[in-house]
């Protein structure tokens, strides 16, 4: 499984989805070991390309698709995993080869992976030993600094940790099997052991922004772009009256169990509400550059000219809500990029006078979790993006 999901990402797929939706009929220990080395390989993605040449004298990029994806599998089994056999990963990856239909390749795979141990790489440059393109570890070292810069591109090559969202648990349960482990967030735990199948998986970042609404029961709220949906039903622990928007109906229906008023429109289009509302929620659509440890295919395909295209919607987004934002109303606008054209930028640029009360911001390798931005915005005073206090997470 692990070989032809590595194969769809390459024509476009994301890998979570296609691990979910093609893991079902695999046991627990083999789904794992296919998720590992799925999204091990594309993390280190960099780095096994170097190693093949390394230890081939051949430029990755000039192999077939079907002969490179078997021997980063391969690469990074040897080198990372200690859970597969040496001899089983050799042979694994010729077999994978051969019914690809690239029979011929098999005896090159074969020498190139028995030549593989784990002595320390001569990386060439800091953006192979970090494994992220120049590009991007540049601009986080302009805007980060370089130790927090390294930092956070550690953080997304190791295995993240798992959080499940229990509002009505007080402290950690073993129940199901499942040992939790509470976080400083309320309602946010750490997941220890056990299968969290059935729970509400939700990253510690993602779980912090919720807070910023400071939600009381009885409020009108709009979550302007809701899918898939685990905000809004954090949102609905605090008795609010929630309207939850999406482009598609596909991407609604499974929010339909939540008991909230659902409505498909496009947020970046004037929004259709006569209402004002009390609480909003803007968690736009954004690189996702803060969650490259869950989704590293996106750092391959990223660039630079993607964040200017990706802020003109932002602020269509951001402009319109704060439209319907009531009177002394609280809105949030978030996003889990660590991009400043798809924060801060987007914020400065909206055009409607609005105050922002602080910026949230949370960093892979700083703080636990994926990285997100949020500003706390009001409607009642001049915007002055400048006079923002700075929190570091909750």
């Amino acid at each position: 499984m692990a070989f032809g999901t590595l194969r769809l990402v390459e024509q476009g797929g994301y890998a979570a989805d296609l691990l979910a939706s093609r893991s079902g009929g695999l046991d627990s220990r083999d789904a794992g070991l296919a998720s590992e080395i799925v999204l091990g390989a594309l993390r280190h993605q960099v780095q096994l390309d170097f190693l093949i040449e390394h230890f081939s004298a051949r430029a990755a990029a000039r192999l077939d698709p079907e002969v490179r994806i078997a021997l980063r599998m391969g690469i990074y089994q040897l080198r990372y995993l200690d859970r597969v056999p040496a001899h089983a990963a050799v042979s694994e990856s010729v077999e994978l080869v051969k019914r690809a239909r690239r029979r011929s390749a098999a005896g090159l795979v074969n020498a190139i992976l028995r030549k593989v141990n784990r002595n320390p790489a001569p990386w060439p440059d800091r953006a192979t030993e970090l494994s992220h393109p120049a590009w991007l570890l540049e601009r986080w070292e302009r805007h980060f600094g370089p130790e927090t810069a390294a930092k956070i591109a550690r953080a997304n090559l190791a295995v993240p940790q798992t959080y499940v969202r229990v509002p009505s648990e007080p402290r950690a349960s073993a129940s199901g099997g499942l040992i939790l482990e509470p976080t400083g967030l309320p309602g946010c735990f750490r997941l220890l052991a056990g299968d969290p199948s059935g729970w509400r998986i939700q990253d510690i970042g993602s779980q912090s922004i919720v807070p910023l609404l400071e939600l009381a029961p009885g409020h009108r709220f709009l979550d302007l772009c809701a899918a898939p949906g685990n905000k809004t039903a954090q949102a609905l622990e605090h008795g609010v009256r929630a309207v939850a928007c999406d482009c598609h109906w596909s991407r609604l229906r499974p929010m339909k169990g939540l008991g909230c008023e659902l409505v498909v429109l496009d947020g970046a289009d004037s929004l259709p509400f006569t209402c004002r509302f009390d609480r909003i929620l803007v968690d736009a659509p954004c690189s996702g550059t803060g969650t490259l440890a869950h989704n590293p295919e996106i750092k391959w395909r990223l660039q630079p000219s993607d964040l200017l295209e990706l802020r003109q919607l932002q602020v269509r987004l951001l402009r319109n809500a704060l439209e319907r934002l009531a009177p002394g109303g609280r809105l949030v606008y978030s996003t889990c990029s660590l991009e400043p054209e798809e924060n801060e930028e987007v914020v400065r640029n909206t055009g409607i006078p609005a105050c922002v009360l602080a910026v949230h911001r949370r960093l892979p390798g700083i703080h636990p979790g994926d990285g997100f931005f949020a500003a706390v915005l009001t409607s009642n005073e001049p915007l002055n993006v400048s006079n923002c206090s700075l929190a570091s997470g909750r």
